[in-house]
């Protein structure tokens, strides 16, 4: 796949960038990709929720009233979860929800989910940013010239420029992150993909492909 590469103003540059099938070309895995979203999902999660079991709401212990000859169910005490302020039953405890993936496994949902977005030609390329102070308007500037407005933007650099990353910290719609920590996750999460020209050559070094 190859693909123009654009510079700040939305215009080609003449420079033309191949895309490596062997990434943005496969048959994508649908159940990978949902493995490792889970996967990511789950280990985000803070497992840290609680409710309060029989044995641990406050209450008294005696027998409400005697077992037999009452004309109604019998009952113990007032900590049962059948009575309002009893515990609960089978509730929440905390828990870790992580799970482990194998790394062939993971790298297969990245190379599934980039070859979904290049199939819906949802992959720009541009020239390596060079932003001289962090201004929101030079980022919003540059997504207006790539056509790339008010949809969720997924910036991928080979090393985050910080005026770049305060440039775009006040857009909801846009996150910046560094090749090397591109997860499945942000690419199906993002609509567009807008690639450095550099960090292209660190994502087929990522995946362990030669390059030039």
């Amino acid at each position: 796949m190859e693909l123009s590469v654009l510079n700040i103003a939305g215009q080609e540059t003449g420079r033309k960038i191949v895309l490596d099938d062997a990434i943005f070309g496969i048959e994508p895995n649908e159940h990978a990709i949902y493995l490792d979203v889970k996967q990511f999902l789950a280990n985000h999660r803070q497992g840290t929720h609680k409710s309060k079991q029989r044995n641990e709401v406050s209450g008294s212990t005696k027998k409400l009233k005697k077992q037999k000859g009452t004309g109604g169910a019998r009952c113990g005490g007032i900590k049962n979860p059948l009575f309002r302020g009893g515990g609960r039953v089978f509730g929440p405890v905390p828990r870790d929800y992580s799970f482990k993936l194998n790394k062939k496994l993971k790298r297969l949902a990245r190379k599934s989910a980039l070859s979904v977005k290049a199939a819906e030609q949802a992959v720009t390329i541009v020239e390596d940013l060079h932003f001289e102070a962090p201004k929101t308007k030079q980022m919003i500037q540059l997504m207006n010239n790539l056509k790339l407005e008010n949809r969720n933007i997924l910036l991928v650099m080979s090393a985050v420029n910080n005026n770049v990353l305060l440039s775009a910290r006040n857009l909801q719609y846009v996150d910046v992150m560094r090749v090397c920590d591109l997860a499945t996750y942000n690419i199906m999460r993002a609509k567009s993909l807008v690639f450095e020209e550099s960090s292209v050559k660190g994502l087929n070094e990522m995946f362990n492909l030669n390059v030039e």
